[in-house]
């Protein structure tokens, strides 16, 4: 993977670069599954986490819970959900946008004063695609793209999963940037695009 492609990775829609990570503990909760998913997803974040070197709590003393994953069969399932409106501001609108989109995920990540991911909220309409897909997969590659800030187009076109035999695995190449980017050296939050630069060092080393 070159800095150029790197670069890529976590360039947004409007051309900024943004590539931040947690700044604390990640405590995970999942709504809309049964027993046996919620552990595969809660093992796939917890091999994750810890793979890029950072911690997970039992609770955040501040939310709670910080990291919040929704599973649904249609978008507008999402206005009936208990307060959701106070994770995902403008709802209704939100609602309407992704009902016009052909997106089965979405995804927002909130920050502290110093730029690192303080919570993240993750919708997934579980329509024909993502259906098919092992529950291990799904798991997999949310925690994955839970940890960064990825840009829009990040994984459009190439899975941050590769198959290993029979086993599904996180790409080499996107493991290896996930640890750089939480290497403690570098800042939990940068907005300059040769931040990549140091990202590629740190993969190289």
């Amino acid at each position: 993977m070159t800095p150029e492609q790197i670069t890529q990775l976590f360039t947004r829609a409007d051309g900024t670069y943004l590539c931040a990570r947690w700044g604390r503990p990640i405590v995970p909760v999942v709504f809309g599954v049964e027993e046996e998913t919620l552990k595969i997803l809660k093992g796939a974040i917890e091999a994750t986490v810890g793979m890029a070197g950072h911690k997970m709590a039992e609770t955040d003393t501040e939310l709670g819970a910080n990291l919040m994953i929704f599973f649904c069969r249609a978008w507008d399932d999402l206005l009936g959900v208990p307060n959701l409106e106070k994770l995902l501001d403008g709802l209704p609108d939100l609602v309407s946008r992704l009902n016009g989109s052909s997106a089965n995920q979405y995804r927002t990540f909130r920050f502290d004063k110093d730029g690192a991911i303080n919570s993240c909220v993750v919708v997934l309409r579980m329509d024909g695609d993502l259906a098919k897909q092992p529950a291990a997969d799904i798991a997999l590659a949310q925690a994955a793209q839970m940890l960064l800030t990825w840009g829009d187009g990040a994984f459009a076109e190439q899975s941050p999963l590769a198959n290993a035999g029979e086993t599904t695995v996180l790409r080499p190449d996107i493991g290896a940037l996930i640890r750089a980017a939480y290497d403690p050296v570098l800042p939990a939050c940068d907005r300059d695009a040769s931040h990549s630069y140091r990202l590629f060092a740190r993969m190289s080393q």
